[in-house]
C-alpha cells in the first residue's frame, strides 16, 4: 500500500482482474479502494492417472508434480534424478578416497624425511663425538707426559688425577656421564653454581625431559642436541671399551664359488655384502654396472678380492655337480617292486595281456587297436606283491620309445604269437634286452588258436640265443592266452620269482631320482610328464630339474588318475608343474632350489644349442661345396609334424628319416606337441610344405588361416596311415587319395542318458552342416579321442537327416558313451580326388 496525494491505494502485482474493496479508518470514515487481484490457474486432472484402485495418489497426482507432465517422463526424471544422485555419492567416496591415499603418501614421505634427518643428524653427532673423544685423549695423553716430567711428591698428588678404574667409567657411564660422588666436583659447591657451569667439552649433552619442535629446529648455542639413542650407543661403546671388548665384529671371510659370467646382484649374494657397496666397488675400479647386469669372472675376482673374501673359479659345467649322489649305504636300502616291460611284435596281444592282469581295456581306446603310447601300470597280485608294467609299442616306427623301456626296467616280457612265431620287431626287442642286460621271459600268446605252435616259437628263438628251460636253457617260457586267462598265474609266478632272484632294493630317503616315460602338453594341465621313479621319494612340493626343462611338482596323479602326495621307488605318476615339455627319456632330479633348477636347464639348453649349431655348420669350403652339389640332385618333400605327445612326434620323425633315396627324401622342418598353431601354419606357408596332424587338430585361427593361404593341414590317428601316405608321395606312386572334406562342426551343450539309447549329447551346430550319413570325430582339447559313426540324429524329437549351423540337435555315438559337455563333435565326408605333386 502506497500514499498517492494523501489517499492510500491498495494494490497487487502481477497480471490480475481489477476489483473494488472498501477500507474503513479511524472516527467512522471508509473508502473504496480499486484493486487487482491474481487469477488462479485451475488444472483438471486425468481420471486415470489421479489415484490407484485403493484411493491412493500417484505419479500422476498434479499435487506431487507438475502439470503438464506424463507417467513416462515423470518416471524418467525421477530415474535421471536417482541416477545423478548415485553418481554424485560415488565421486564423492572417490574423491575421500583418493585424499586419504594423498595424505597417506604424503605421511609416509614425512616419515620417511623425518627418518633420513635422524639418521643424518645422528651421523653428524657420532662423528662430532668421536672427534671431541680423541681430542680429549690427547689432551689428555699430553698432560700426563707434562706430569711425568715434573718432579713432584706422591702425596701431593690429588686422588681425583688418578686413572679412572674400568669399575669407576661403568658407573659413570650408568649416570649419564656424570662423575660418581653425588655429582659435586668439591665440597661445599653450591647446585646452582654446579647448574650453571658449562661441562667440559662443549655443554650438557644430556637432554632433559621432552624433545620439542623448536628445540629440534633451534638446537640453542650448542646446536641441536644428541638423541637418546646416540647416547645410548656412546655409553656402550664406553662400556666396551671398559670391559677390554673390542668395538668392531670381527669380518668374515667366504669362499665364493665364481662361474665364467656373474650377474652383479648374485655376486653380492655369494659373498653376504650389500648390493649398494658392490656397485659403488665396481664404480670406484671404472665399472658403470647395474645390478641386474652381468660381468666376466676376471671383473668379479678384483671386486671378491676387495671385499677380502676367497675366490673359487668354477666351470658351466660344475652347476650340475648338485645333482650327483653318492652310494646309498646297504643299511639304508629297502626291498622294491620290479619294473616289467612288455615287448613284442606288432598285433602279438602285449597289451591284451596286459589288460587280463589288469582287468581293464586299454587297447579299445588307442586308434586302430595298436598301442601308440607307452602305458605305465602299478598291479597288485594275489599274493600282496606290487608289480609295475610297462607297456610298450610294438610297431618299428617306435624302437627309440621301445629302447627307453629298456633301460628303465628290470624285466622283460617278450610276447610272442604261437600262430605267428618270430617276427622282426620280435628280434629288435631281443637285442634291446640283451643290451640292456635285461632277464627276459618268454611269453607264448594266442595258445588257444587252432594254429598256435608253440614248439615252433621256441626253435625260432634259438636262432637268436634265447634258449628257453623247455630246450635246457636258462630262460624261462610261459604259454599264455590272454582271450582265456590261461595261464596268466604262472606268468605272474614267473615275474616274482625272477625278481626274488634280482633282490632288487632301493633308498627311499633320498631326493627322487626317475626316468620320463612320455610327455606331452595338455591345453588344460600344460607340460605334463609321466614320470617312474628309480630311487628315493617324490613329493609334492619338490624342485626338479629334467633334461632342459625344470619345474615344481605341483600335483601328481597315479595311473588309476587319482590324486596323490608322494610317489617312491618304482612307482609310475605323472608330474604337472613342468615350465616346458621335457623329452621322452629325459632323467629327472630332485634339487634344493628354484636356483639350482634354473640354473641348470639354462646350462643344458645353451649346450644343446651348442652342440646342434656344430652339427649343422660345414667346417670347411669343400665340405660346404659338396653339400650344396648333393642337394641339387635330391629332391625334397618338406613336410611339419604335430603330434599328441612327444614320444609319438619323435617316432614319426625317425620313419621320416627313412623314407627316401638317392633322387627324393623326406625333410621335417619342424615337429612339436599340441594342437596346430598359427605359427605352424605360416611356417608351412613359407615353405610350401603340407602339416601332418597326428592325433591332433588345427584351432580355429590356424585352420581359418590356412584355408586363407592354402595350406593343407593332413590329419591322422594311425601312424601307418601317415608314414604311407608319405611314402607314396616321395615316391611319385600317386594313387586316387580319399580327401575328408569337413563339413560342420557341433558344440556339445549337455549330456542326457537316454534309456534304449544310453548317452545323448545336446549340440549346437557351430558351423556347416551335420549329416547323419557323414563320419564324426569327438574332440577334447583339439586332440582327437573318438572317429565313427553316428547312432542317430535328432531335431526336437523328429529323427532328420541334416541340421544345419544355429540350430540345436540330439547325437548319439555308435558304440562310444564317454562324452562330455564341451567337447567338440567335428562332422567330415570322404571324397576320392586324383593325386599330383
Amino acid at each position: 500500500m502506497s500514499d498517492n496525494d494523501g489517499k492510500k491505494t491498495l494494490g497487487v502485482r502481477g497480471s490480475g482482474r481489477p476489483g473494488q474493496v472498501k477500507q474503513s479508518f479511524s472516527h467512522g470514515r471508509t473508502k473504496n479502494v480499486v484493486v487487482e487481484t491474481k487469477r488462479k490457474r485451475v488444472v483438471t486432472p486425468k481420471p486415470s492417472s489421479t489415484k490407484s484402485g485403493d484411493g491412493k495418489p500417484v505419479m500422476g497426482d498434479p499435487k506431487r508434480r507438475p502439470a503438464g507432465i506424463s507417467d513416462a517422463e515423470m518416471e524418467r526424471r525421477m530415474k535421471a534424478l536417482a541416477m545423478a544422485k548415485a553418481r554424485e555419492s560415488e565421486e564423492a567416496a572417490r574423491r575421500e578416497a583418493e585424499e586419504k591415499a594423498r595424505a597417506e603418501e604424503r605421511e609416509r614421505r614425512r616419515r620417511e624425511q623425518e627418518e633420513k634427518e635422524r639418521e643424518e643428524r645422528e651421523r653428524e653427532e657420532a662423528l662430532k663425538a668421536k672427534a671431541e673423544e680423541d681430542a680429549r685423549r690427547l689432551r689428555e695423553e699430553q698432560e700426563a707426559k707434562k706430569k711425568a716430567a715434573e718432579p713432584a711428591p706422591a702425596k701431593q698428588a690429588k686422588p681425583a688425577a688418578a686413572a679412572p678404574t674400568p669399575a669407576d667409567v661403568e658407573a659413570q657411564a650408568k649416570s649419564g656421564g656424570r662423575p660418581s660422588g653425588g655429582g659435586r666436583d668439591r665440597p661445599g659447591t653450591p647446585d646452582k653454581d654446579r647448574t650453571a657451569r658449562p661441562a667440559r667439552g662443549g655443554g650438557d649433552k644430556r637432554r632433559s625431559g621432552k624433545l620439542t619442535v623448536n628445540q629440534a629446529l633451534a638446537g640453542g648455542e650448542g646446536g641441536r642436541q644428541r638423541s637418546m639413542a646416540a647416547m645410548k650407543r656412546q655409553q656402550e661403546r664406553a662400556r666396551r671399551k671398559a670391559m677390554g671388548g673390542s668395538q668392531d665384529r670381527e669380518k668374515v671371510t667366504r669362499t665364493v664359488q665364481l662361474p665364467e659370467a656373474i650377474v652383479v646382484s648374485e655376486l653380492a649374494n655369494r659373498m653376504s655384502e650389500r648390493v649398494a657397496d658392490v656397485v659403488k666397488s665396481l664404480m670406484q675400479n671404472g665399472i658403470m654396472a647395474t645390478q641386474t647386469q652381468t660381468i666376466d669372472a676376471d671383473t668379479a675376482e678384483l671386486i671378491i678380492e676387495e671385499f677380502g673374501h676367497k675366490v673359487q673359479r668354477v666351470s658351466d659345467a660344475d652347476v650340475e655337480q648338485v645333482i650327483e649322489q653318492d652310494e646309498d649305504r646297504p643299511e639304508d636300502l629297502k626291498p622294491r617292486a620290479p619294473i616289467i616291460t612288455v615287448m613284442g611284435h606288432v598285433d602279438h596281444g602285449k597289451t591284451s595281456i596286459l589288460d587280463a592282469i589288469r582287468n581293464a581295456r586299454v587297447t579299445a581306446g588307442e586308434a586302430g587297436g595298436i598301442t601308440q603310447h607307452i602305458g605305465a601300470y602299478q598291479v597288485k597280485t594275489d599274493g600282496g606283491s606290487t608289480l609295475t608294467f610297462l607297456d610298450t609299442p610294438g610297431h618299428a616306427a617306435f624302437t627309440s620309445m621301445r629302447a627307453r623301456g629298456a633301460q628303465v626296467t628290470d624285466i622283460v616280457v617278450l610276447v610272442v604269437a604261437a600262430d605267428d612265431a618270430v617276427m622282426p620287431q620280435t628280434v629288435e626287442a631281443i637285442n634291446h634286452a640283451k643290451a640292456a642286460k635285461v632277464p627276459m621271459i618268454i611269453a607264448i600268446n594266442k595258445i588257444d588258436k587252432p594254429a598256435a605252435d608253440p614248439d615252433k616259437v621256441r626253435t625260432d628263438l634259438l636262432q637268436h640265443e634265447v634258449i628257453v628251460e623247455k630246450l635246457s636253457g636258462d630262460v624261462q617260457d610261459v604259454e599264455v592266452s590272454a582271450h582265456t586267462g590261461q595261464g596268466l598265474d604262472e606268468l605272474l609266478e614267473a615275474i616274482a620269482l625272477q625278481s626274488e632272484i634280482l633282490e632288487l632294493q632301493a633308498n627311499p630317503e633320498r631326493p627322487a631320482m626317475g626316468a620320463v616315460i612320455e610327455a606331452q602338453l595338455d591345453v588344460g594341465r600344460g607340460p605334463v610328464a609321466t614320470v617312474l621313479v628309480q630311487s628315493g621319494t617324490l613329493k609334492q612340493g619338490d624342485i626338479f630339474v629334467v633334461g632342459e626343462q625344470w619345474g615344481k611338482v605341483r600335483a601328481m596323479e597315479n595311473d588309476l588318475g587319482d590324486r596323490v602326495k608322494e610317489a617312491g621307488p618304482s612307482v609310475p605318476v605323472e608330474v604337472l608343474g613342468l615350465n616346458g615339455t621335457p623329452e621322452a627319456g629325459d632323467v629327472l632330479n630332485v634339487v634344493e632350489t628354484e636356483a639350482q633348477a634354473r640354473e641348470i636347464a639354462e646350462y643344458r639348453q645353451q649346450a644343446a644349442k651348442d652342440k646342434r649349431a656344430a652339427a649343422g655348420a660345414a667346417t670347411t669350403l669343400e665340405q660346404m661345396m659338396a653339400k650344396a652339389k648333393a642337394d641339387e640332385n635330391v629332391a625334397e618333400l618338406p613336410i611339419l609334424v604335430k603330434a599328441d605327445v612327444q614320444g609319438s612326434a619323435e617316432a614319426i620323425v625317425q620313419a621320416m628319416e627313412k623314407i627316401g633315396n638317392d633322387e627324393v627324401r623326406v625333410r621335417v622342418l619342424h615337429y612339436g606337441v599340441g594342437a596346430i598353431t598359427e605359427t605352424d601354419v605360416g611356417l608351412a606357408e613359407a615353405s610350401g610344405a603340407p602339416i601332418m596332424g597326428f592325433n591332433v587338430r588345427a584351432n580355429t585361427s590356424a585352420r581359418n588361416t590356412a584355408n586363407q593361404k592354402g595350406v593343407e593341414i593332413r590329419y591322422y590317428s594311425v601312424i601307418y596311415d601317415l608314414v604311407d601316405d608319405v611314402k607314396a608321395a616321395a615316391s611319385g606312386l600317386l594313387s586316387n587319395e580319399v580327401r575328408e572334406n569337413f563339413i560342420g562342426y557341433a558344440q556339445i551343450k549337455e549330456v542326457f542318458k537316454v534309456s534304449k539309447v544310453g548317452n545323448v549329447a545336446g549340440c549346437l551346430v557351430t558351423e556347416g552342416v551335420a549329416r547323419r550319413s557323414a563320419g564324426v570325430r569327438l574332440l577334447r582339447d583339439n586332440v582327437v579321442i573318438h572317429e565313427g559313426t553316428l547312432k542317430t540324429l535328432k531335431r526336437f524329437k523328429d529323427e532328420v537327416a541334416e541340421v544345419i549351423s544355429g540350430q540345436e540337435c540330439g547325437m548319439a555315438f555308435e558304440n562310444y558313451e564317454d562324452i562330455r559337455p564341451g567337447d567338440v563333435i567335428e562332422i567330415f565326408e570322404r571324397e576320392e580326388v586324383e593325386r599330383s605333386l
